[in-house]
């Protein structure tokens, strides 16, 4: 018996990291396939109620595919309305940033005692052919994944893929069980989706207001950049409030104002993040911070932003199927951070 338990643990360490490595090797599928199921979770309790009001399936679908289109369309109206911001600025910011630029790099240079590169301007080594064609090879590789993810998100509504089947005939191996559990990720993970994107709109309208009254340019791209950000659990905020600071340092001539701009985007971040999401998560839903930190990382590693993005729900997803095994309840409260109360 010793012998066949040291066996399977030798397989599971030697599957796993295969596992892993195939994950990030075929990214360019998994990534769009996980992303697809939550959209779909997202919206299989507006498939049901339309079911029970005897809508076809296929109408179904076309009504969630409708609402899909539509926020597609309201993101690029903002991203238009933010471009033609930037578009219509008469290139003043960059006049300014070259001139604090220049301004830094003198101080920097008294300071340090030796002389900085000096071979053009700075935003025209930042903005060079191979940024540009980066520039192209990013929307180009975004564009494809969109239209992979909106075919599997039709097939997860279609129920070409079953979730709860699938877990039913890989993992709990009983119905009644893998019902159960199917629906306790459905609610967790649409109460996560939807107090994130309350909370990640919150932020953006917060963070353009602050833009608008403190008189810095393109509130509507910031608000749309903090909203986008946020979703990245942690890192996200920490990444908006630096990037405007920097930005509103070139623009804000004196240092009072700058000071209570930045204080303000930060108390921004605070209510919204600190405050407002965790009454709205529950108790029962919390997640340690180590594990959240430490799943950033990974799934920042494996599959980059978009692993960032999706690495809180996909921990929730794992933490759940690990509740339901005797064995592995007490990784489940680690994960969670239960059993470090208990203790207490």
């Amino acid at each position: 018996m010793d012998k066949i338990r040291t066996t399977n643990t030798l397989l599971l360490v030697l599957v796993v990291p295969v596992i892993f490595y195939l994950l990030k090797l075929l990214s360019f599928i998994f990534i769009p396939l996980v992303f697809s199921m939550f959209i779909a979770l997202l919206f299989l309790p507006l498939m049901r109620w339309l079911g029970k009001r005897g809508v076809p399936k296929v109408v179904s679908i076309a009504i969630v595919i409708l609402l899909i289109l539509l926020g597609m369309a309201l993101t690029a109206e903002l991203i238009h309305l933010s471009s033609k911001q930037i578009m219509s600025s008469e290139s003043t910011f960059f006049v300014q940033a070259e001139e604090k630029i220049r301004n830094l790099k003198q101080s920097l240079e008294i300071f340090l005692g030796v002389e900085l590169g000096t071979e053009g301007s700075f935003l025209s080594q930042v903005l060079h052919k191979d940024s540009l064609g980066s520039a192209f090879g990013f929307v180009g590789n975004f564009l494809s994944m969109a239209l992979t993810t909106a075919f599997f998100t039709v097939l997860w509504l279609a129920e070409s893929i079953n979730v709860q089947k699938l877990m039913n005939a890989t993992l709990l191996k009983q119905k009644h069980t893998s019902v159960k559990t199917f629906r306790k990720v459905e609610k967790d993970l649409i109460k996560f989706i939807k107090v994130k994107f309350l909370v990640s709109l919150g932020t953006g309208i917060g963070i353009g207001l602050a833009c608008v009254y403190f008189d810095v340019s393109f509130p509507i791209f910031w608000g749309l950049f903090a909203f986008i950000i946020n979703f990245v659990q942690m890192i996200g905020s920490f990444i908006s409030v630096i990037a405007l600071a920097i930005f509103a340092f070139v623009e804000i001539q004196f240092m009072g104002t700058l000071f209570f701009f930045i204080l303000s985007i930060t108390m921004v971040q605070v209510i919204f993040g600190a405050i407002l999401e965790p009454i709205f998560m529950g108790k029962s839903f919390s997640i340690n911070i180590i594990t959240v930190l430490v799943m950033l990382m990974f799934w920042g590693f494996i599959w980059g932003i978009p692993g960032m993005i999706m690495s809180i729900p996909i921990t929730v997803f794992i933490k759940i199927i690990l509740e339901q095994f005797p064995n592995t309840r007490v990784i489940a409260s680690l994960l969670s951070g239960k059993e470090l109360i208990v203790k207490k």
